[in-house]
C-alpha cells in the first residue's frame, strides 16, 4: 500500500489553530502524511501566535506529489482570496479527482477558482462573496459536492476532517 499524503496550505499569518490542529492531529492518527505549503519565507503565525514551519513554498507545488488538497481558514486566509497559485493548486487537484478540502474563509478560494459550482458552505461572515460567485451557501456545517469538501468553522472541523478521510480513501 503506498502510503497517502496530504498538503494543507495555511496562511502566513491569523490561520485558524483550532481548525489546524483538529486536522492534523486526524491526518497524523490516520496515518496520512503532512506537508505544510505557504508564502511564509519562516514562520506561519496562528491568530494566537502558535508558530507552524511550512515545507514548501507554494510557488513550488506539484499537486502529483499529494493524495489530497487542505485549505486552513482564518481571518489571514481572506488576503489570499485572490490568489492565483493557490487557485490553479486547487483546480489542479480538482482537475485530477482528488480530495479538496476548505474551512472557514477559505471555501471562498475554490469558488473564484471556479470549482465550486453548485453549493457549499463557508464562516458565515463570508457568505455574501461565496454568494457572489454564484456558488449557493448552505447553512450546514459540512457541505460535499463531488471531490470537494467545504466546512464552516473550527466545531465543524472534527466532521470535516472525518468527511475528507472517507474521500481520500476512495482515491487510489
Amino acid at each position: 500500500m503506498i502510503k497517502k499524503s496530504v498538503l494543507l496550505i495555511l496562511p502566513a499569518q491569523k490561520f485558524n489553530e483550532e481548525e489546524y490542529l483538529i486536522i492534523t492531529n486526524a491526518l497524523e492518527r490516520a496515518g496520512i502524511d503532512i506537508f505544510i505549503a505557504s508564502d511564509s519565507y519562516s514562520l506561519c503565525t496562528g491568530s494566537n501566535g502558535l508558530k507552524v514551519k511550512n515545507d514548501v513554498q507554494l510557488y513550488n507545488i506539484h499537486e502529483s506529489n499529494f493524495s489530497g488538497l487542505i485549505l486552513i481558514g482564518g481571518s489571514g486566509m481572506r488576503n489570499y482570496w485572490d490568489d492565483p497559485v493557490i487557485r490553479s493548486t486547487a483546480q489542479k487537484f480538482s482537475k485530477s479527482k482528488k480530495p479538496v478540502g476548505a474551512i472557514c474563509s477559505a471555501p471562498i478560494i475554490l469558488a473564484k477558482a471556479g470549482i465550486l459550482s453548485e453549493c457549499a458552505t463557508c464562516h458565515p461572515d463570508d457568505r455574501k462573496e461565496l454568494e457572489k460567485q454564484g456558488v449557493d451557501y448552505k447553512n450546514s456545517p459540512v457541505v460535499v459536492q463531488k471531490n470537494i469538501i467545504t466546512a464552516q468553522n473550527p466545531p465543524a472541523a472534527p466532521e470535516f476532517i472525518k468527511t475528507f478521510l472517507y474521500e481520500l480513501a476512495k482515491t487510489n
